[in-house]
């Protein structure tokens, strides 16, 4: 038995919650988990997992081992680090997360300078819209807006985005041009809808002037899952929309898009860097981290209070 591929393999098994998952984290067969997870317990002596057909729980002896087997992981990741001088050049293959317009007109521009930074990393950049199991997937870390409701992740705030309504030229030729938020429910206005992964609906448009604060929900004629979908639908006139800042900006400059109630105020979304509370942040991933930072304090700089 390999000692180290069966900590591995244990760790792994209680992170996902499944000999199965693991498996797949791992490129293993789910057998050599189980057999490895089984060897490590006989020569402890003591059992780590209960077993069922539903599910797999770590038991209290199980739960302190898995502590101290992370912190080793970790320990020797360093150690082989510092020996292979890769603190100094990162390297190896990091599997991220973000969303679809972050991707297509911030990240993606900008991965030139990361790569002539950092040559010897591998990205595999998944971009959606979707909610991620970041340790079933074995995703090192998704980038996402809105608050993040997993308390098991750790989270780093990375920027605030500020937003506002626009829409197309032609909508407000068809519908005329509101005044009001209120008048985005009225007469034939119409929005464009945004669903959430995370809550399976849409957010109602929340916006202040002075001491008038409202809640319009709109009046979506479509609703998408999709950020570049979004978008589209209102430079297409299919009704207004709420956007970042950086996703509106060049669509101004060309005057695709027109923005609407320019004396109201809509608190800015918080954009977080989310990974496994209990996964070694590896020298890859910490300059992805710092770079991600990097980018967003340029576009869309924290004004409000930090997270993690």
């Amino acid at each position: 038995m390999d000692r180290f591929d069966a900590m591995q393999a244990f760790a792994r098994v209680v992170e996902t919650g499944s000999f199965t998952k693991a498996a797949g984290t791992l490129h293993m067969s789910k057998t050599s988990v189980t057999q490895l997870v089984q060897q490590l317990e006989a020569r402890l002596r003591v059992r780590l997992l209960n077993r069922t057909t539903r599910k797999v729980n770590v038991t209290a002896d199980g739960a302190a081992y898995y502590e101290r087997v992370v912190r080793l992981l970790a320990d020797m990741d360093d150690a082989e680090t510092s020996l292979s001088s890769a603190s100094m050049a990162p390297r190896g293959r990091l599997r991220v997360d973000v969303p679809s317009p972050l991707a297509r007109m911030l990240l993606i521009p900008a991965l030139p300078a990361f790569y002539a930074r950092y040559p010897e990393i591998q990205l595999t950049m998944g971009v959606s819209d979707r909610m991620v199991d970041i340790i079933g997937e074995n995703v090192d870390c998704v980038v996402r807006g809105g608050e993040i409701t997993d308390q098991s992740l750790m989270a780093r705030h990375v920027a605030d985005l500020q937003l506002a309504i626009y829409a197309a030229p032609s909508y407000l030729q068809r519908a005329g041009t509101p005044t009001h938020p209120r008048e985005m429910e009225e007469g034939a206005h119409s929005t464009v809808g945004f669903l959430w992964s995370r809550t399976g609906r849409a957010l109602p448009y929340a916006m202040q002037r002075g001491e008038e604060r409202i809640e319009a929900q709109g009046r979506p004629l479509l609703t998408v899952d999709d950020g570049n979908a979004y978008l589209a639908a209102g430079l297409a006139g299919l009704g207004m929309l709420w956007l970042p800042h950086y996703m509106a900006k060049p669509h101004l400059t060309t005057g695709e898009l027109l923005p609407l109630f320019e004396d109201w105020y809509m608190t800015p979304m918080p954009m977080y860097l989310a990974f496994p509370p209990n996964r070694h942040v590896s020298a890859k991933l910490r300059v992805f981290i710092d770079w991600v930072v990097e980018l967003m304090a340029e576009h869309a700089p924290v004004v409000g209070r930090g997270n993690g």
